[in-house]
């Protein structure tokens, strides 16, 4: 199965050593035998005794990890991109594109590299970037934001994520998630020592159910953390959703975390940030990054948009955490904020194409197929191909069919909830995506 852990194999540093061709000693046994050779003559010469001197033993011993992590293993991005590499397959589980960003972003990384801003940034942004944000967010929410006391920039939404998850929730403190969640969510709030309750998106329009939702909230309710347009299933909270958690954090003196990174790929309504709802800002950090919007992933640019008093605990955490972040790709990624709105409705137009590619070749291949109003994912029901659940399939369908998509159980408390659906990406080249489908009309039968 997918979530087996195997015991890792000792590394053997002279092993590697020897590959370098730069060494002409021999083989491996005459390197490692000059080595011991060498460190036995540096000990006797010593003042350490070998009484004294630490014996090592290489046999493999059981992996170690904090009581508060051990049901995390390898997350499952990385074990089906490992999969997808092992068999050959199309990735269309992992949310990276396969084509670059755009170059005037990369021009002004270049541009910042060659003027020498490469040393240590401020800790909570350089204050280009700062001012971009904020005035990104005014033209998006109509909300205006100091952008040296409420805009802190951090490694990618990731850590926007645990910096303000560690900086404000204490043990015990309660926090809900609507399922399915980001996997980062789980894990960072279980670091924090949160409980943990949840509220179940169901298909096929994930709509919340608001009188579930209040039926958890207690006096221990301390935020709700939330991302729209959401990841995975692609729904975008509507306007009375949001209304809805509004009032009950106003009512109930509950904070708002929310993840905002597929705010530009909205498709079929505008996105609404929760903070400009009335009432709401002073009770939201905002949490948004660079990546997605210009498909610059591997930069990890993020920030998070908080009041002050919210922003002071989020920026302790993130003072220990990384406490800056990449100096030259801040001042790209200010850049890349002031791009003009042609920008944003040429990714839209694009990859509203590449959605519909995907869609329709799911549709085609006999999945059902669940809407998706936002991101670049979208869900289905693999259920007509006869497979036990989401892991099974997800494994026969990259070992036998070529393609990777990520099982969704993953992404709830309770694995069962998820077992029937999985993901696929649409953020690939059109031929990718085209491809992918051809594979799966080739080797998928329903079987029901």
């Amino acid at each position: 199965m997918l979530v087996q852990f195997h015991t890792l194999e000792p590394f053997n540093f002279f092993q590697s050593l020897s590959k370098r061709p730069i060494l002409k000693l021999g083989n491996c046994a005459e390197i490692n035998s000059i080595c011991r050779r060498r460190i036995s003559s540096v000990m006797a010469s010593s003042s350490v005794s070998k009484a004294a001197a630490p014996t090592q033993d290489c046999a493999a011993q059981p992996l170690q990890v904090a009581k508060r992590l051990e049901k995390f293993k390898t997350t499952i991005f990385t074990q089906m991109s490992s999969l997808a590499i092992k068999h050959n397959a199309i990735n269309l589980g992992q949310g990276f594109p396969n084509f670059d960003g755009p170059e005037f972003v990369k021009e002004a990384a270049i541009q910042a590299i060659r003027d020498g801003k490469n040393q240590y940034a401020r800790g909570y942004g350089v204050p280009d970037l700062n001012k971009a944000v904020s005035e990104r967010f005014k033209k998006d929410t109509g909300l205006i934001v100091d952008p040296e006391k409420e805009v802190t920039v951090t490694s990618g939404c990731t850590e926007a994520i645990a910096a303000t998850i560690l900086g404000l929730i204490n043990p015990g403190d309660e926090v809900i998630l609507f399922a399915p969640f980001y996997d980062s969510y789980e894990a960072t709030l279980s670091m924090a020592g949160a409980n943990i309750k949840c509220v179940t998106l169901r298909p096929p329009n994930f709509a919340i159910p608001v009188d579930e939702l209040k039926s958890i909230v207690t006096k221990n309710t301390r935020a709700v953390l939330m991302n729209s347009p959401h990841n995975p299933t692609g729904k975008m909270f509507t306007r009375e959703e949001l209304d809805a958690i509004a009032s009950l954090c106003n009512e109930n003196d509950v904070l708002v975390f929310s993840d905002e990174v597929y705010d530009k790929l909205a498709f079929e309504m505008d996105h609404i940030s929760i903070a400009s709802i009335p009432g709401m800002y002073d009770r939201t950090v905002t949490m948004n990054s660079l990546g997605k919007t210009f498909s610059l992933t591997g930069w990890k640019i993020g920030w998070a948009i908080a009041p002050p008093h919210l922003t002071w605990g989020l920026r302790q955490a993130h003072s220990y955490l990384t406490f800056a972040t990449s100096t030259p790709m801040q001042y790209a990624a200010a850049t890349a904020l002031r791009a003009p709105d042609s920008y944003y409705e040429e990714l839209r137009r694009d990859y509203m194409s590449k959605k519909n590619i995907l869609v329709e070749g799911l549709k085609a291949v006999g999945f059902t197929v669940h809407p998706s109003s936002g991101t670049y994912f979208v869900v289905v029901d693999h259920t007509p191909f006869g497979l036990e659940n989401d892991i099974a399939f997800c494994e026969y369908l990259i070992k036998e069919v070529g393609v990777v998509a990520i099982p969704t159980s993953v992404f709830y408390l309770d694995p069962e909830e998820g077992k029937n659906l999985v993901r696929f990406t649409f953020c690939k080249d059109e031929g990718t995506l085209r491809s992918a489908v051809e594979r799966m009309k080739e080797k998928l039968e329903k079987k029901k």
